[in-house]
Parts: C-alpha cells; structure tokens; sequence
C-alpha cells in the first residue's frame, strides 16, 4: 500500500538503518513483508529496495557540506578595477594584473584610494579579475576585416619569411594595410598603415588616403623618422602596394632587409594582424573615411595621444618558448611589459629619443589620455561620410503659430505576401533575405552594437540625401558604448 505523504531523503535514510539490522536476521516470509511495507513508505522500486538492503550500511561520518566562502574583493576595489580596465582599452587580465602598479600613482591622485584598497589592487590575482568582471566580457564580440590586393611583380626578388621570427633585439618590424571602405571599395578612401617591432611591440601607425606606392613609401619614411630605434628589416604580405620597385629600391638604398609572408598565410605575419585589431579596427570601426579631412583628423590622434598611451602605458604579452607535446602545443609567455620597458632593457634604443619618451610618461596622465582618445574618435567618426546627420530643430519665429506640421513621409514598397499554405515558401524566403541589408558598425574599444535591419528604399534614400538620418547603427554617439 502506499501513503499519501512522500518521505524526505533523510526520514527514509533513518527508516532504512532502523529495519537493517531485523531484515538481515528475518526469514524469507518476514523479508518478503518487510520489503513490501519498505516500498510502500519509501515509494521504491522493489529491486532498488532489495539492493539497499543487502549492501553494508555505511558507518563513515558524512563530510560537511562547503561552506561559500565570500567574496575578497569589496565593491570599491572592483569599481576601481573597472575604471582601469576601461581606460585602458580592454586588457586581458593578465596584462591588467601587470598594469595596476604602474599606474597606482595616478589611480591614488585620480580615486583617493584608502590603504586597505590599494593592498587590495595590488594583490589581485588575474583569475579573480577574470572572474568579477565576466559579465561585462560576455559584451565584447570580435569581427575580422580586411580588403588586400596581391602584388606580383618583384615577387622572384623578396625573400619569403616562413619561419617564425627570433630576434632579440628591436628594428625588425612587420607592416600592413588596414582599409577603411565602409560597404564599398569604390574610389579613394583611408588606409591605415601599421608597423609593429617583433622584439618591443612597439607600434607606429599612420593614415593615408588611398594606397598609391609613393604614398605608401613616403608614408614608412616618416613612420621610420619617429621611430626610437633604427629601422633594420620589414616583413609584408603579398599586396601590390608593398611588392613594388618603389619600396624595393627604398629598402635597398636604407638597408633595410625586405622580406615576405607567403599568400594566404597570415601566421607569417601573427604580430602585425594582432596589431591591426586592437590599434586600429577597435577604434576606427568599419565605417568609410574618405576626406583629407578625415585622414588628418586620424593622423593627429596617431601621432599624439594614441602613440604615447599604447606604447608607453599599456603592457603586451610576448610568446617565451613553445613545446609539442603529443597533438598539443604548450605555449610559455614572459610577464607582461611595456614596449618601452622592452626597449630600455634592450640596450639599442637611441638614449636622446629614449630619455624623452621617459620624461613624457613621468608627465602624461594615463587616464587623461584615455578620456583625450574618446573624444577625438567621435570627431573622426562625424568626418565619415556614413555618420548619421544630427536633427536639427527649425528656429520658430515669435508670434508664429505652434502648430506643427508633420514632414512628409516616404511610403515603402508593400512588403510580398506569404505564400499559401501547402506551396512551397524558398523563393518567397529568398526574396525576403534580399529585400533588406544589414549593417554592423563596430564602435571603439571593440563594442558591437545590435545589428539593425535597414531597407532598400531607405539605403538609397539617406545615399541621395533625402532624408537626414537612415537609421544606421553606430557606436561613436554620445549614447553609445565607448
């Protein structure tokens, strides 16, 4: 029979242990009437209950449950920890761990940090930065971008550079293009030519408008003048504005060693491709720039304030050692450092440039160059053309009637009908998924905004200027992210 109430875990644990010991004495009758009121106060299955009973009962004390322990870390020491990471663009934590002492002066003038929360800040490990702000990492998506053209003239006289670079010490150097098309590869529009130091990480980056040859070199010439260390190899990809006699002859004329990546192998080039997401797409996002404007607007936050922040504040992991063991590759990184720390340990850096570059991080604030970043971005971004125009509102004479006359309204194309029931619908899909684009902006700091579905109708009409705002999504705006 059973019993209108279901007996808890512990009643029917202590039931068990009060009938063991008379089930192991009684005959088979008495099991058989022990076992069916067992089952019946219990709810279990017959041979579940024959098994309980016949195993030994457990005499060893059960082990306590662990108690949660709470939390180190205080809202005051996350809220600080936070700020740094923010404004110093996004760091793993590892790198951020390595980052709080170097900048603990400007956090105490900046926080007005108490004792205890500075010890607090200090002794962080990585792992709890990792775990505390999870949440706001689950934000960052990531998206690859690129638009190169191969080159093939000279191709037989540039050596390729397929192994990976061992240099230790700085002037090696890889470079390339990041483009900033927007939608269309049409006509003249900026690029962004990158160097990075394979020893340092140092990173120079400049903007041009278009990819001519001439430019490209002359744009390296200038890049290698305010460099602090003498320019001795780079390392391109296949594209015709590198594989050329322009730049050939220049390196030959420097002496500087010319080498390549080979096509479609963009692990030839590991060091540049990580620096063209976080120095420039992060940043500029995937928007069009194509206005001397917009490049010189871009090229005054090159030289200024992303040069010194990136380069003298901002930390970088660099591979040690890498060992196969099995079909796994263990990899070994040194601790974080800066590339000018790497450069003074070096020993090659120019001492004249060298001491400058030191006296200017003893004078610069971190956070204020942060804050200086944000705000020529969203100069840079109203310079493109995809901006969308700011409302304004007409000026209303006094006297004048309030009443408000409503603007006109473009009427849409009616949108297909569904096809019936029982009929088939993929062409209807079809014509569905063309009917509308869909645009992503990437803000700065490498915040994706929600993608947003923008008609036909209404593309060709915010492209003709006939309506001042198409609604396209971005992330320089005083509301957005960045």
């Amino acid at each position: 029979m059973e019993t209108g109430n279901r007996m808890s875990r512990r009643s029917r644990r202590d039931y068990l242990q009060s009938i063991y010991a008379r089930y192991q004495k009684a005959s088979r009758r008495e099991k058989q009437r022990i076992l069916d009121e067992f089952c019946a106060n219990c709810r279990y299955h017959r041979k579940h209950a024959i098994r309980l009973l016949n195993r030994s009962l457990s005499t060893a004390p059960r082990r306590p449950r662990r108690r949660v322990r709470g939390q180190t870390y205080g809202a005051k020491t996350m809220s600080v920890v936070k700020a740094v990471w923010e404004a110093a663009d996004y760091p793993w934590s590892v790198r951020l761990k390595a980052l709080l002492p170097e900048w603990m002066p400007w956090i105490r003038r900046r926080f007005r940090l108490k004792a205890e929360t500075e010890q607090q800040l200090l002794r962080i490990s990585a792992r709890s930065i990792d775990y505390r702000l999870r949440d706001e990492k689950r934000k960052q998506r990531r998206r690859l971008y690129g638009r190169t053209k191969p080159g093939s003239l000279l191709k037989h006289q540039i050596p390729l550079q397929t192994d990976h670079w061992n240099v230790n010490e700085p002037g090696f150097t890889e470079i390339d293009l990041v483009s900033h098309s927007g939608n269309s590869a049409a006509g003249d529009f900026c690029y962004s030519l990158n160097l990075t130091d394979i020893h340092t990480g140092w990173t120079e980056t400049q903007a041009l408008l278009g990819k001519g040859q001439e430019v490209v070199r002359a744009a390296l010439e200038a890049m290698r003048q305010t460099l602090p260390f003498g320019l001795r190899g780079i390392d391109s990809d296949n594209g015709s504005e590198f594989i050329n006699d322009h730049l050939y002859r220049y390196c030959q004329a420097q002496e500087i060693q010319f080498t390549r990546g080979r096509p479609y192998k963009k692990d030839d080039n590991a060091h540049i491709e990580q620096k063209n997401w976080t120095h420039v797409r992060r940043l500029l996002g995937y928007v069009r720039y194509d206005s001397p404007e917009a490049r010189e607007a871009i090229n005054d936050l090159y030289r200024q304030e992303l040069r010194l922040f990136q380069n003298l504040f901002l930390p970088s992991v660099k591979l040690a050692s890498k060992k196969r063991i099995g079909s796994k590759l263990q990899r070994r990184y040194e601790a974080p450092q800066t590339p000018l720390q790497r450069l003074q340990a070096s020993g090659k850096a120019d001492p004249a440039r060298l001491a400058e570059l030191q006296c200017q991080q003893q004078k610069l604030d971190p956070f204020e160059l942060s804050a200086r970043i944000e705000a020529k971005l969203k100069r840079i971004f109203a310079r493109s053309r995809e901006a969308p125009v700011p409302t304004k509102t007409p000026h209303r004479p006094e006297g004048a009637s309030t009443t408000v006359v409503s603007p006109a309204r473009t009427v849409a194309a009616p949108a297909p009908e569904r096809p019936a029931r029982g009929k088939s619908s993929s062409g209807w899909r079809k014509k569905q998924k063309a009917s509308a684009v869909e645009m992503t902006r990437r803000g700065k700091r490498g915040k994706l905004q929600k993608q947003r579905r923008v008609s036909h109708a209404s593309l060709r009409a915010w492209k003709s200027g006939k309506t001042q705002s198409a609604g396209f999504p971005h992330s320089h705006s005083a509301g957005g992210y960045g």
